[in-house]
């Protein structure tokens, strides 16, 4: 089933793509310099994660114990 379709594997997919982009933002800043375009996608998600790091944390510990148990 693509992640499309099923809410739970489109929500872990969120949160991976928020995790990653945050990630390579910190190691690599000039691979997200651009604001527009296809890769302002990834620096928004970026951005998302920097902002809410705590609540993006939450999340991934909240799927994690979800992918474990259910």
């Amino acid at each position: 089933m693509s992640a499309l379709f099923n809410f739970h594997s489109f929500l872990t997919v969120v949160l991976l793509g928020i995790c990653t982009c945050t990630y390579l933002k910190m190691q690599f800043p000039a691979i997200l310099e651009h604001r527009t375009g296809f890769r302002g996608f990834f620096w928004k998600a970026a951005r998302i994660g920097e902002r809410l790091s705590p609540w993006v944390a939450v999340g991934c510990f909240t799927m994690g114990v979800s992918v474990i148990f259910f």
